[in-house]
C-alpha cells in the first residue's frame, strides 16, 4: 500500500498519459480526414487554380523511349526460317503534352480540351542518333499485300514491287520509321488510287498533333471523377470492337488520377494508341526519390484470351477470331495494317510466341507495364507504359522478288 501523496501523484500522471494518448488517437483519426477532405476540395479542374495550371501544362518532364528489333536474317526468313532479331535502343524523346483549346462546360462540371503531343529527340539519353539504320518489315508493302491479296490488284502490287526493287524487308532511318518517309510502293500505287497517302511512319502525323477532342469531368461533383474521360471525338464509346463492354471509354488518359487513392481501388485508363480502355490494380508500396507511393499494374486478365477472361470476346476481330493471351489485333483502328500489340518480348504471352523469334527475352522488371503513384496527390511519379508492336504476315499467293512470302510474326519496336 502506497502513501497517499505518491498515490495521488501516480494517479495524476496516469490520467495525463491517458488523456494525451486519447488526444493523439483522436488527432491521428481526425487530421488525415481533414487532410483528405482538403485534398479532395482542391483537386478540381477550376480555372485559375494550381491544380488546373498543373493539368494544363504538366511541369514534370515526360520521356518516350523506343526500342527497335533489327532483323539479322532476312533471306532466311523468306525461305521459311524463324526471324532473328537484335534489340536496339533506347531512342529517347521528350514529350510535351499541354492541354489546349480548353473550355468549361455544364457549369464547370466538365472540361473540353485538345491534348497535342510534341516529341523532341534527346541525344544524350539515346543509344544513337535518329540517323541509325534499322532493318525491319516493309509495313506499307505488307499492308497493301494483305488488303488486296484476293483481288486483281494484287498482281499489280507484285509487279510494282519487282520494278521498284522493293522487298518485304527494308532498311530505314530511326527518325523515318517513327515520324514518316515517302514510300516508293505507295507513291507508285497512288497513280491507281489517288486517295492513297504515299507517306508512312509508325507515328506518321502524330508529332505536334492531337489525337482528337476530349471532354473530361472536372471532379467538382465527385472527386473520383477528376479528369475522367466523358467523351472522345464527341463519342461516349468506341466502335471498333464487337461488344459494348469492350467499346467502353473508362478512366483517365493516364496523365492524372483522382486524389486519395486506396490500395483496394482499380485504376481505369483509356489509351487511344491501344484503341481501348484497360485497368490496373495495386501490387505493392514503393519509394520513388525518397517519397512513398503505390504501384499499380494491369493484371494478366486484361489481355487474357476469352478462355481465361470471357469479357474480352469483343476484342476478337473479326468476331470469333480470337488470339492467344497477351495479344491484341488493332488492325481495325490502324488503317487495316496487319498489326498486333503485345507486351515487349511477348512478356506474359504464350511461350510459343517467344520461341517463334530468336532474340526474345521477356522479364518482369523490363517489360511490365506499371504506374507508380502518390496515393494522396493526383499525379503519378512514374508511368511505364510498355508495348510491343508485332506485324503479322500471312502467306500470300503471289511471289515477291522471286520469294513466296511465308507466315511470320515479327516484332517491330
Amino acid at each position: 500500500m502506497c502513501k497517499k501523496p505518491y498515490c495521488v501523484y501516480g494517479t495524476g500522471v496516469l490520467c495525463i498519459l491517458v488523456l494525451v494518448a486519447g488526444i493523439v488517437m483522436i488527432l491521428l483519426q481526425v487530421f488525415p480526414n481533414i487532410l483528405y477532405s482538403q485534398v479532395k476540395e482542391v483537386t478540381v479542374l477550376k480555372n485559375g487554380s494550381q491544380t488546373f495550371d498543373i493539368w494544363q501544362n504538366p511541369p514534370a518532364p515526360v520521356y518516350m523511349q523506343y526500342y527497335f528489333f533489327n532483323l539479322t536474317n532476312p533471306a532466311e526468313v523468306l525461305d521459311g526460317d524463324k526471324p532473328a532479331v537484335v534489340e536496339i535502343g533506347p531512342y529517347t524523346y521528350r514529350e510535351y503534352r499541354p492541354m489546349t483549346d480548353v473550355e468549361f462546360l455544364e457549369n464547370g462540371t466538365k472540361v473540353a480540351a485538345l491534348n497535342p503531343k510534341t516529341y523532341v529527340f534527346e541525344r544524350n539519353m539515346s543509344i544513337g542518333s535518329e540517323d541509325d539504320l534499322i532493318r525491319t518489315v516493309n509495313i506499307p508493302a505488307a499492308t497493301v499485300m494483305q488488303k488486296y491479296k484476293d483481288s486483281i490488284f494484287g498482281s499489280v502490287i507484285s509487279t510494282i514491287m519487282t520494278g521498284e526493287k522493293t522487298g518485304l524487308f527494308e532498311v530505314h532511318r530511326v527518325g523515318d520509321l517513327l515520324w514518316g518517309y515517302e514510300d516508293r510502293l505507295l507513291k507508285a500505287l497512288k497513280a491507281f488510287e489517288p486517295s492513297l497517302d504515299d507517306h508512312f511512319g509508325l507515328f506518321y502525323m502524330m508529332n505536334a498533333t492531337d489525337d482528337g477532342a476530349y471532354t473530361f469531368y472536372s471532379g467538382s461533383e465527385n472527386y473520383q471523377d477528376f479528369t475522367r474521360v466523358a467523351e472522345w471525338k464527341g463519342q461516349r464509346s468506341l466502335n471498333w470492337w464487337s461488344t459494348d463492354e469492350c467499346n467502353m471509354i473508362n478512366g483517365t488518359i493516364g496523365a492524372s488520377f483522382h486524389a486519395v487513392i486506396t490500395k483496394q481501388e482499380t485504376l481505369y485508363l483509356f489509351s487511344s494508341d491501344l484503341c481501348r480502355s484497360l485497368y490496373a490494380r495495386f501490387e505493392k508500396e514503393v519509394w520513388v526519390k525518397n517519397v512513398p507511393g503505390y504501384r499499380f499494374v494491369p493484371p494478366s486478365e486484361v489481355f487474357a484470351n476469352v478462355t481465361v477472361n470471357p469479357a474480352n470476346a469483343g476484342f476478337c476481330v473479326p468476331a470469333g477470331n480470337c488470339l492467344s493471351s497477351g495479344l491484341l489485333n488493332v488492325s481495325v483502328c490502324k488503317q487495316d495494317a496487319p498489326i498486333i500489340l503485345s507486351p515487349p518480348h511477348f512478356y506474359q504471352t504464350d511461350e510459343k510466341f517467344v520461341q517463334d523469334i530468336f532474340g526474345m527475352r521477356p522479364n518482369k522488371e523490363n517489360h511490365e507495364t506499371r504506374i507508380d503513384i502518390n496515393p494522396v496527390k493526383m499525379l503519378g511519379y512514374k508511368e511505364y507504359g510498355r508495348v510491343l508492336c508485332v506485324l503479322n504476315l500471312l502467306k500470300q499467293r503471289k511471289r515477291v522478288n522471286g520469294n513466296e512470302v511465308c507466315r511470320v510474326q515479327l516484332g517491330l519496336f
